[in-house]
């Protein structure tokens, strides 16, 4: 099963995706940033809210840390996924190196190459689950100011996610 990484910033309280650089550091500072691990069809595994002001690639190694095992054939249980999908803020070949001794594939976006790696045909999943994160109102535009309140209402908006997918697919418990 493949794992996808993604990263977003969230939209701004007025609506609007924030694009210029002033706007950006005023707005992003008080929205912060979520970065997430979902697996193959989306469904959100891990997710932690972070500052807007702090590389993507500071939080990879807590990201694949925090993974839960993954269910497999009989024996033991595997910790890591076999691949590891990431857009270019992840990009950094001593985070691929630490990758690879874990036994996880890196396929990670290099930076300064063209766009069209072939990446695109697995970020539709990542796009889905933030629109499905966008449902929920408290995620779509930040009201509260504390990240703990946030990653709380995330964590809730993640197992809605999941609860809905498992209710779809007829495997409650």
């Amino acid at each position: 099963m493949e794992r996808v990484v993604a990263s977003k910033t969230p939209r701004c309280g007025w609506g609007g995706r924030v694009q210029s650089s002033v706007t950006r550091r005023r707005g992003e500072s008080r929205i912060g940033r979520i970065h997430f691990i979902t697996d193959a069809r989306g469904v959100p595994l891990v997710a932690q809210v972070t500052a807007a002001n702090v590389n993507d690639i500071t939080h990879l190694d807590p990201l694949v840390a925090a993974l839960p095992a993954v269910r497999g054939r009989r024996g033991r249980p595997r910790r890591r996924p076999g691949v590891l999908q990431g857009d270019r803020g992840y990009d950094s070949q001593p985070h691929r190196d630490r990758l690879f001794a874990q036994g996880i594939i890196p396929v990670l976006a290099r930076r300064r190459t063209p766009h069209g790696s072939g990446l695109g045909v697995a970020r539709w999943v990542v796009e889905r689950t933030i629109a499905w994160l966008h449902r929920f109102r408290r995620l779509t535009v930040r009201y509260e100011r504390r990240p703990d309140v946030h990653q709380a209402f995330l964590t809730l908006g993640c197992v809605l996610i999941c609860w809905n997918y498992l209710k779809a697919a007829k495997r409650v418990f």
